[in-house]
């Protein structure tokens, strides 16, 4: 059967890859981000709970109420901005879905929309899939910081949205409330949408606050939050997330959202809404990462490796320019054949395939895991 493929040069992700390596040559993967400890046993009584008593049927296309109030509940406690549980909040099948939903219901053919690299790799596919073209922006390295003026520059009448991350992945760094500014100025008045990914938005470090859109009235009169409960509660296996927005852009989230996954997982939305009630399980997130972060790098301090900045995410950037001359993903299949030690390469989230000799760990994993790979680190 003759195929016109509609994705010609996407083939299996880098997440996929490094860990099938980690697998076949029991090397210990500090590649893909997710724990690898469990997540609260109070959490999974809450589930099993809500599954004994019957929740196990279809949920509402929007969500739980109690899970949206909640999520409500949880914005204004973070941000101070109100949200309506019932037109402005919406349960995703994970952040991914959430942004995917976003460029499928805004994105047409030739719609251009900006995004920073190193990105996270289900931004363009998304864009291409809907007759959209990617416009990269590369963020300023040491440091991935963004030039608002090359931004200034990129923007032209087909601009329809923009995409930024923070805290970000792959690189560990925040925006900073004069970025927030910065964007806020440049959308004014502009047909344009910003799609903000706030993943990690509880993983900010070094008493420094998380800059979510929320906290910016006229910026989230036109911006799109997408965030997720895995990163927060250590199921990243449960795939649930949410996306917050005005009324208006939630009623055109909701027309693709229902037909690409009408509704998400019943009783684990109702045991998350119970748990989160707990504000501590979020408030304190960051003090549990913070901690593990300052733990691998006091790890790895004497090693080779030069340790790039970290301010958000769970995630470590490496530069080995001292230790080798390879291309980073050279450098990464070989440390996990060779020294049993999986890890993700940057150039590939860059669509030049820029190669500043950096490789990401993830950090969440137990004392035990961090230590082990830490003695590899500094055997090179």
């Amino acid at each position: 059967m003759q195929i016109d493929s509609k994705l010609p040069n996407v083939g299996t992700t880098i997440f996929t890859i490094m860990s099938g390596l980690a697998r076949e040559h029991n090397a210990i993967n500090l590649s893909q981000g997710f724990p690898d400890f469990a997540c609260s046993p109070k959490l999974l009584k809450l589930a099993q709970k809500q599954m004994q008593e019957g929740f196990n049927q279809y949920a509402p296309m929007q969500g739980v109420i109690q899970l949206r109030e909640r999520i409500a509940e949880i914005i204004e406690t973070c941000y101070g901005q109100t949200y309506s549980p019932d037109t402005e909040i919406t349960i995703t099948a994970g952040a991914t879905q959430g942004i995917y939903t976003c460029i499928a219901a805004f994105i047409n053919k030739s719609d251009e929309v900006i995004v920073f690299e190193p990105a996270y790799d289900c931004y363009v596919p998304a864009i291409e899939l809907h007759g959209g073209i990617a416009v990269p922006v590369e963020l300023t390295y040491p440091g991935f910081s963004i030039d608002w003026n090359v931004v200034k520059k990129k923007i032209g009448p087909k601009t329809k949205m923009i995409i930024i991350n923070s805290p970000h992945n792959p690189s560990g760094t925040t925006l900073s409330s004069d970025d927030l500014k910065e964007l806020e100025s440049l959308v004014s008045g502009a047909n344009i949408l910003v799609v903000s990914d706030e993943v990690y938005e509880h993983m900010a470090f070094d008493n420094k606050p998380h800059q979510s859109v929320a906290l910016y009235k006229a910026l989230s009169q036109q911006a799109i939050i997408v965030s997720s409960f895995g990163k927060t509660v250590h199921t990243t296996g449960w795939k649930i997330g949410y996306v917050a927005a005005p009324a208006s852009l939630m009623l055109e989230f909701r027309k693709v959202h229902q037909f690409l996954v009408f509704a998400v997982n019943h009783p684990f939305q109702l045991a998350l809404a119970e748990y989160l009630a707990d504000t501590s399980t979020y408030l304190e997130l960051k003090n549990f990462y913070q901690q593990k972060r300052d733990f691998f790098r006091q790890l790895i301090s004497s090693s080779r490796f030069e340790i790039e900045p970290c301010t958000g995410t769970y995630f470590q950037l490496v530069n080995y320019k001292k230790i080798s001359a390879e291309k980073d993903a050279d450098f990464a299949v070989r440390l996990t054949r060779e020294k049993k030690l999986a890890s993700v390469p940057l150039s590939v989230f860059y669509h030049k395939q820029t190669d500043n000799k950096l490789l990401r760990f993830c950090f969440a994993k137990k004392d035990e895991t961090l230590e082990k790979a830490a003695e590899i680190i500094n055997s090179l």
